[in-house]
């Protein structure tokens, strides 16, 4: 899932960029508030959940918010900022903020809270089951007849995103998009590298057919068939 992180202090943007991509996630970072809603605006279908600082330069979180609010009303978006009143908090929600956390947090809460509205928001599935492979996302589990198997976690990322999306074919661009931030080289061959992991790691020695089908020149597809 991807995360755009709008947040001008490149201690706690590190921080939070650092820890999300540790979960899985991939994140793009703005410094400033223009430059945020810029690539928010242009990128709002790609996007799954905004971390939006209040105090910015350029354009203030509530100037983002209410902006992107005109736009797209499905977003999650979670406010960061020192402020501290209930007033604020109020503030924040009324302008269309799904989430308000006060500086400083710790990582656990933050994280706690992003996938509270990420499971409100698609009602989102947190086990997914393929033959004798099994993922969990609350756990941060991938099981293969009952065994644990050990991913990165790009390439736990990666399966996520095939399994959510089992029976389609996931495009290379949109994979892209969902798995690996915004400064991606989509030149490259890492999907395929990747992809060559996974199946390494889930398949069974000696089967006839992989798990994840190739569609040459177009993306990759799991089966919608159990059997």
């Amino acid at each position: 899932m991807r995360i755009l992180l709008i947040e001008d202090e490149t201690s706690i943007a590190n921080f939070i960029k650092e820890g999300l991509e540790e979960e899985g996630f991939a994140v793009d970072v703005a410094d400033n508030g223009k430059k945020g809603l810029e690539i928010a605006l242009n990128n709002l279908e790609e996007y799954d959940l905004l971390l939006l600082d209040w105090m910015l330069p350029g354009l203030s979180g509530i100037e983002i918010c209410r902006a992107i609010r005109k736009e797209n009303q499905q977003l999650p978006i979670i406010f960061l900022t020192a402020k501290d009143t209930v007033d604020d908090a109020v503030f924040a929600l009324e302008t269309g903020a799904n989430d308000f956390i006060r500086k400083p947090f710790s990582f656990e809460e933050m994280l706690a809270r992003i996938r509270v509205l990420l499971r409100s928001k698609s009602g989102e599935q947190t086990v997914f089951r393929h033959k004798n492979i099994e993922m969990n996302l609350d756990t941060h589990r991938v099981t293969k007849n009952g065994e644990a198997v050990e991913l990165t976690q790009k390439e736990f990322a990666l399966l996520e995103y095939l399994l959510r999306n089992k029976g389609r074919v996931c495009r290379r661009t949109r994979i892209i998009e969902k798995v690996w931030d915004i400064n991606f080289d989509h030149s490259t061959a890492v999907i395929d590298v990747y992809i060559n992991f996974l199946r390494k790691k889930l398949e069974d020695s000696g089967a006839e057919t992989s798990f994840i089908t190739t569609i040459r020149g177009i993306g990759y597809r799991i089966n919608d068939d159990d059997a």
